[in-house]
């Protein structure tokens, strides 16, 4: 049953809850529902609808947990989705096959990522092929309701005062209450959350004003690419992500000099520089950072940057287009006709044949390069090969520049294993294995601090999520 919040409305025959359905105890598969019961009928707005990743997807007994949706979805108005990585949106696909046809509501290019992210998934987890996941992708697309930043709009609970009166016939004293006739409507907003393209926190305002806020996933502050969050005026109830919690983050200028010492070790020693990277958000921080070093010659200007991706290619032309949600340092470049994320030294692989080819010859060779390559967990995609091939070889470097959910390879490599398993062999790690918390794409305790300290009017309630015991506990201590 879903908790009671402590401080929402609690007007007669009014009564607004919160029900998780992941992303409460765990980092991933981030689903959250605000449920409203008003005169004992249900409406349910959907925050989110991720996949299972790591540990997360395994049930107590060790399986692999379902992909079904288990939760009831016929009461549910909207599904508002806050950003397009995969342990936010994954589940989307299964929950369209068990009925859902309500609004999806999100940022104009959130909507334009969404397929994009989907499709990979389809044709892995599901085995679909191209036309069946375009048929798939189609109805999807159906669905969403692209709102740009900054605009109130209004999500409708009853769809006529008729219907409404006809659903509750049955009990006249509810048909006539005023407050069934006021309460027929919510109103979303998106803001910009700084976590990657098209991400927003979200907020939800009810119908006696006070306001609720789903953080979703927020950014840290000073990124070069993408504006720092601003707190909303006002959050009577904030739900927030606790990723980094009881972490503090490497600076961007730290991490740009960490970054220019390991490429310069490796020049000298040979090997490659293997970066696992998601494709949207620390690929296009990376082939920023790498683009500035090259510019201001602190790095050979000769060292091939190989972008093996198909899909953060797609993502980074996005990037491109939406040029108008950079941040002003990034459109300072743009202006003074530097291209910060097409730079000539970027080499980009598309066909799995050339993939293969460069693995192969990188393992021959050992010649320098970097390597930006999903999946950023190491949990799948391309750059299995370059660690299978790699890992072995001690004048291998590998940054890992995001979290690393438990149970993944990525996990394991940070916890310096000396072995790991890719395709049932096992693989020995005599790379050097490094960790960057500067390129996180979460904010991390210091500016969790900041964005609930900016908010102005309500705090009444915090409802701490998306984190690991040790970081929600942390975060839980440092906000009280």
């Amino acid at each position: 049953m879903p908790t009671p919040l402590k401080n929402s409305t609690q007007t007669t025959n009014l009564e607004i809850n919160l029900k998780h359905h992941g992303g409460k105890l765990g980092v991933t598969g981030s689903c959250h529902e605000l449920r409203i019961n008003h005169n004992g009928n249900n409406h349910g707005i959907l925050i989110d609808c991720g996949l299972f990743q790591g540990r997360d997807a395994k049930d107590k007994n060790g399986n692999e947990r379902k992909l079904d949706i288990e939760f009831p979805i016929a009461h549910l108005k909207a599904l508002i989705l806050t950003h397009t990585h995969i342990d936010h949106i994954g589940r989307l696909p299964w929950l369209l096959a068990k009925g859902f046809k309500q609004p999806i509501y999100c940022t104009p290019a959130t909507a334009e990522l969404v397929p994009l992210m989907l499709d990979d998934g389809l044709k892995l987890q599901l085995g679909l092929n191209k036309g069946q996941r375009e048929r798939v992708l189609a109805l999807i697309k159906k669905q969403i309701k692209p709102i740009p930043y900054n605009q109130w709009h209004r999500i409708p609970l009853t769809s006529t005062a008729k219907s409404s009166s006809s659903r509750s016939s049955s009990k006249s004293s509810s048909s006539s209450s005023p407050l069934k006739t006021r309460f027929s409507s919510l109103y979303l907003r998106f803001q910009p959350a700084g976590h990657i393209l098209g991400s927003a926190y979200v907020e939800i305002k009810l119908p006696n004003n006070e306001i609720i806020v789903f953080s979703g996933d927020l950014g840290p502050s000073k990124t070069p690419l993408l504006p720092d969050p601003t707190p909303p005026k006002r959050a009577d109830l904030l739900v927030i992500e606790s990723t980094y919690g009881n972490k503090i983050h490497d600076s961007v200028e730290t991490r740009a000099t960490r970054l220019q010492q390991i490429i310069e070790r490796s020049l000298e020693d040979g090997g490659a520089i293997i970066i696992p990277a998601f494709s949207v958000g620390r690929t296009q921080e990376l082939l920023f950072d790498i683009e500035h070093l090259i510019h201001h010659k602190k790095i050979d200007s000769k060292i091939p940057i190989i972008l093996d991706s198909p899909l953060a290619n797609k993502v980074t032309k996005q990037y491109r287009r939406f040029k108008k949600l950079w941040s002003k340092e990034a459109t300072t470049k743009l202006n003074n006709h530097r291209h910060p994320l097409n730079f000539e030294q970027c080499i980009v692989i598309e066909s799995h044949k050339e993939h293969m080819k460069i693995v192969n010859r990188l393992k021959s060779t050992a010649e320098p390069c970097i390597i930006v390559a999903a999946s950023g967990m190491c949990a799948g995609g391309r750059v299995m090969n370059y660690l299978e091939a790699l890992l072995p070889d001690k004048r291998t470097d590998i940054i890992l520049a995001g979290y690393q959910a438990h149970g993944t390879l990525g996990r394991g490599l940070q916890n310096q294993e000396h072995q790991v398993w890719i395709d049932n062999q096992p693989i020995d790690v005599n790379a050097q294995i490094h960790t960057m918390s500067g390129y996180s794409a979460h904010a991390d305790q210091s500016d969790l601090i900041k964005f609930v300290e900016g908010i102005e009017e309500g705090r009444k309630e915090i409802v701490v999520v998306h984190g690991e015991r040790e970081a929600r506990e942390a975060l839980c201590a440092a906000l009280t």
